[in-house]
């Protein structure tokens, strides 16, 4: 349905083919695989995490014990299981027939950095604990390539709005908010088939993560108590209406959640113009490479056309974005998305730059950061010679493509907050 709406009022043509791509190749090693050839009872291929309890202040692994696991499914399901490291599709060219019994273990991506000599990516596990190779490689792949298309829609039929039934509110179906216990230790949010859990969590927290905001000066009139009251929130999504209870989007549950507290603790709020630090994009001497007109247009996690990832020699460098036809514009609008605890508001593009380019950037999280955060944000100060070699986000696009990402003070949207109860009505 959604095809024949695309080519009716975008006039989309488009065909199948095939296209040198990207991939993961899961392939035999230089010896014999460290493989179990499976026993043939129980589900076929069935991959199940091993639940770990590492001691204080070691780094856990991700442990998988796999059975009756055929090397086609395990390429399909390794991709779901080390996401972080495999941001392309993986192909099984093993040549091995049947199922087989294994387990496996790897350090998270996230954590690689603080783990050390300790540390296993998913490719250095697969290489020496099943005895196969997981390596970026450039395969046929099917594409779907666009003839043509027009930017604009033809127009929608007479009276077609008032014959589409309004959406229901974005309201959770139940809602608990009560305090956290006295003296609770750490915070733990998930959200699962619907249902929201959130404990532990400072009523400020709350409320910029309703308004999908991530940095306090993005938060105007706040009393000091929001950052001390904490609360613990269960909540449940409607099954019907907004979609399968399964999957709501993530942007209606923080709907979801603005009306829960606006209801609950009586919040009302505007936003309005106020001047902050936010970054502005200029151009020094640019490194970019200009870009392939045909290519589509976007920014993604993970390695460029040529597959190298610097982040496994360099796991303090734990951030690869590799972007290709991108406008200047369109890479500041997209950088609080990219590089959210760095940006926390609109970044204004003052490079001057014409055209789309193609660029990749290599930094470290804000995490990894020995000051605590972005220079020129609170907190801020950590730079390029850091003792860790952490590379923060403005260092790397000036050394890496020579532009600049400063902080001036301009005129952002901020919410304000006119008046807010610390205490939720019952429940």
């Amino acid at each position: 349905m959604l095809q024949a709406l695309l080519a009716d009022r975008f006039k989309l043509v488009v065909h199948k083919d095939t296209k040198p791509m990207q991939v993961f190749v899961l392939s035999l090693g230089k010896g014999k695989p460290k493989l179990k050839e499976a026993a043939g009872s129980g589900p076929p291929n069935s991959c199940q995490g091993v639940p770990q309890t590492p001691q204080p202040g070691v780094i856990g692994y991700n442990v998988v014990s796999c059975h009756n696991m055929t090397m086609e499914s395990f390429a399909q399901n390794v991709r779901g299981m080390a996401n972080a490291y495999l941001t392309n599709p993986v192909i099984d060219s093993t040549g091995l027939k049947g199922s087989w019994d294994f387990e496996i273990k790897w350090t998270s991506r996230a954590q690689l950095s603080a783990a050390g000599a300790d540390g296993i990516s998913i490719f250095d596990a697969v290489d020496k604990q099943l005895g196969l190779k997981l390596e970026p490689q450039k395969a046929p792949m099917p594409v779907i390539v666009v003839d043509s298309v027009n930017d604009k829609p033809t127009d929608n039929p007479p009276g077609v709005s008032t014959s589409l039934p309004p959406p229901p509110p974005a309201e959770f179906e139940v809602a608990n908010v009560k305090p956290s216990m006295p003296g609770a230790t750490g915070q733990n949010a998930r959200i699962q088939n619907g249902r929201v859990d959130i404990q532990n969590f400072p009523l400020k927290q709350l409320i910029m993560i309703a308004w999908d905001i991530n940095g306090d000066e993005m938060v105007a009139g706040a009393p000091k108590s929001l950052d001390d009251l904490r609360f613990d929130v269960v909540a449940k999504a409607p099954a019907g209406g907004l979609g399968n209870e399964q999957t709501v989007d993530i942007d209606v549950l923080r709907q979801m959640l603005r009306a829960l507290l606006v209801e609950r603790f009586n919040l009302k709020t505007h936003m309005e113009d106020r001047p902050v630090d936010a970054y502005t994009l200029s151009a020094g001497k640019p490194k970019l490479q200009k870009a392939d007109p045909s290519n589509r247009t976007g920014c993604k996690e993970g390695p460029g056309a040529d597959g190298k990832d610097p982040r496994l020699a360099n796991p303090v460098l734990n951030r690869l974005i590799t972007c290709q036809n991108m406008t200047m514009a369109q890479f500041a609008e997209q950088l609080p998305n990219l590089a959210n605890g760095y940006v926390h508001s609109g970044v204004l593009d003052a490079t001057g730059l014409e055209g789309a380019w193609d660029f990749t950037i290599n930094f470290s999280g804000i995490g990894l950061l020995r000051g605590g955060g972005a220079p020129g944000q609170p907190g801020g100060g950590a730079s390029a010679s850091d003792p860790n070699g952490a590379l923060s986000l403005p260092d790397a696009v000036n050394k890496q493509l020579g532009l600049k990402l400063e902080t001036q003070k301009r005129l952002v949207p901020v919410l304000v907050i006119d008046h807010i109860d610390e205490k939720p009505t019952d429940n």
